[in-house]
């Protein structure tokens, strides 16, 4: 090998001015391309001849396999096969969340989902991202790939090695991040036999390392307009042109779903996805994205930007990186100026930030929220009706608790016979535990979080009274609407003197209640409960456009990422005068609130406000 780590052959047609491969970087030549391996589940070689079609043959007889791609690894099953997937899911402890697959080209995919003109440009693009696709009744992929949600998550071969991996086999492959719940994905070869050990039978590995850990990025379209569930591969360092110039800030994004924002002059730099900081190895990451961005910008900002909420693990770090200032930003506030920033708006705007939680001014969980806000500052117009969590964070994961306290908030103390003409709670003997639990707030805090909302609803209708992941009773909720029409159930908004309006729900759970009774089917009710939200936001949209002037709305926040609520708040919001801006370019979720924090600690620097 030469000093350019090029064979003989090759170093040749790189010198050569005559070869059609001066110069050119060799990719492919057997003797100094890359190294394929097929090795065991303890990290010992397979004897083959042709590594690709041995990993075939093996996921072909419902082997799981982790697969060294571009930016990780990846766990891959054969997506046809109900003992392959459950296997998967068995072992990654991934009981019912929806997993990604890969088809081999568009007429692959066009057998299992439906695709548009936009959605087949999006799957095609460069970028090759992961795109949520509607499904059609198809029995060419297991019922246990994506079970209980109305899409399917799509994405084409973006490396070689995908190419002949589906070349003649195979309708899709699950290509699912390899890594534990809650960690990374792993990106070395010693790294991922350390980590999936258990998982994977075997790993078809190369000998080109991996320097940046970078996820598959994740996509949907609405309103004919590809938008972001996850920016990852494909679409980053690229940045973000902004309005204005700004201070350099680092922003470090919140708990969940995090990601990280430098800005630099006209520019916004988000990291790739992290992830979630509940383990030791998320958290190890998160912190090798600040110096990636660092390096990458070429920028130390030693003004951060972080959430309220002081129990983060964002939050926290923010104090330990001993920078000059610290500027904390609500969380919801920051979801709002996301979406301005990423349209180049300036001045104030209606928001509408809707998702499961955030750290609230008043101490409680936000996550309905209207606010009146600029880049600077907001101030909360109007929030959904307040629900008790009975048992705190247990009412998130058995959303049937969530159901109880929208009963007990509409019914007061008859509540009970609604419950028990559902059979809403497992144990019959704990009504009266649950009464006191309520009415004395025992570990039962306040939320008025859109999600927690979707969660009670989708309990109360029998759609899921337990879940394994965050937003599952809520997707379960889209999947019934989709195919369905329904008119807006009754919905009150209260103002008590100068205190924010409140939509009142308790007319709309009495009604569902009713439609239950009727034998309405619960796909009809679905729809209704969709429609009832579009309404209610128009209305207070209205309230605002009344109060402030104002006919600019923003809507950002995690639940926008349904499609049914999103393009149903567009087309009634436009209808009624409204020029409505939502996220493009960065996710409405988690994801993109440090493109807000980033931008919105800057404005009050330049402003002086800080």
């Amino acid at each position: 090998m030469s000093c350019f780590g090029l064979c003989a052959n090759c170093l040749d047609e790189y010198k050569n001015p005559a070869d059609r491969r001066f110069h050119a970087e060799p990719n492919a030549c057997p003797v100094c391309g890359p190294q394929l391996k097929l090795l065991d589940s303890s990290g010992q070689p397979v004897q083959t001849d042709d590594p690709v079609q041995s990993a075939i043959d093996l996921l072909s007889s419902g082997h799981v396999l982790a697969i060294k791609g571009l930016g990780g690894f990846h766990l891959s099953v054969d997506a046809g096969s109900d003992e392959a997937v459950k296997k998967l899911r068995s072992r990654k402890y991934r009981e019912e969340k929806p997993l990604a697959i890969m088809a081999r080209d568009i007429s692959q995919a066009k057998r299992i989902v439906k695709i548009s003109k936009e959605e087949k440009i999006l799957l095609t693009s460069p970028q090759r991202p992961i795109v949520l696709l509607r499904k059609i009744k198809s029995d060419l992929i297991s019922g246990l790939v994506a079970p209980d949600v109305p899409n399917l998550g799509i994405m084409l071969p973006y490396t070689p090695l995908h190419h002949l991996l589906l070349e003649k086999n195979f309708t899709a492959l699950v290509m699912t991040s390899a890594n534990q719940v809650d960690e990374p994905i792993c990106i070395s070869n010693r790294e991922a036999f350390d980590r999936l050990r258990g998982i994977a039978d075997y790993f078809l590995v190369h000998n080109r390392d991996i320097l940046v850990r970078c996820d598959d990025s994740i996509a949907f379209v609405a309103d004919k307009t590809p938008r972001l569930l996850r920016r990852a591969r494909g679409y980053v360092p690229q940045p973000l042109q902004l309005r204005d110039s700004y201070p350099q800030v680092l922003a470090l994004g919140g708990q969940l779903k995090t990601a990280q924002c430098i800005l630099k002059d006209r520019f916004a730099f988000v990291s790739p996805h992290i992830g979630d900081m509940e383990t030791p190895q998320a958290r190890d990451f998160f912190h090798e994205s600040i110096t990636l961005m660092k390096r990458i910008t070429k920028s130390d900002p030693q003004i951060v930007a972080c959430d309220y909420h002081p129990s983060y693990y964002s939050t926290k770090a923010a104090q330990e990186l001993h920078a000059a200032k610290v500027i904390k930003v609500q969380h919801h506030h920051a979801h709002i100026v996301s979406c301005m920033a990423e349209n180049k708006i300036e001045g104030k705007v209606i928001g509408l930030a809707m998702d499961g939680t955030g750290y609230g001014m008043d101490g409680n969980a936000w996550g309905g929220e209207f606010m009146i806000a600029d880049e600077t500052g907001f101030e909360r117009f109007g929030h959904l009706q307040y629900i008790v969590l009975p048992g705190g964070e247990k009412a998130i994961h058995e959303p049937w608790r969530i159901a109880v306290s929208l009963l007990k908030a509409a019914y007061g103390p008859s509540w009970r016979e609604t419950a028990l003409r559902w059979n809403l709670v497992p144990d019959q003997n704990s009504y009266d535990l649950l009464d006191k639990i309520i009415d004395g707030r025992i570990n039962s805090p306040l939320s008025s979080g859109l999600g927690r909302l979707f969660d009670g609803v989708a309990a109360l209708i029998g759609a899921h009274r337990q879940v394994s992941f965050e937003g599952q009773a809520a997707m379960e909720l889209e999947m019934l609407a989709t195919d369905s029409l329904g008119q807006a159930y009754p919905f009150d908004l209260l103002r008590d003197k100068d205190k924010p309006y409140i939509i009142d729900t308790g007319a709309m759970i009495k009604a569902i209640v009713a439609d239950l009774e009727a034998g309405r089917s619960p796909a009809k009710i679905a729809a209704s409960f969709h429609q009832t939200l579009i309404e209610a936001f128009t209305a207070m949209a209205d309230e605002m456009r009344k109060a402030a002037g104002l006919t600019r709305v923003a809507l950002s926040g995690g639940c926008f990422q349904n499609k049914i609520l999103l393009q149903g708040a567009i087309d009634k919001l436009r209808h009624s005068g409204f020029d409505v801006y939502c996220h493009k370019q960065v996710p409405a979720n988690d994801g993109g609130i440090s493109l807000g924090q980033a931008v919105a600690a800057a404005s009050m620097i330049k402003k002086g406000l800080v």
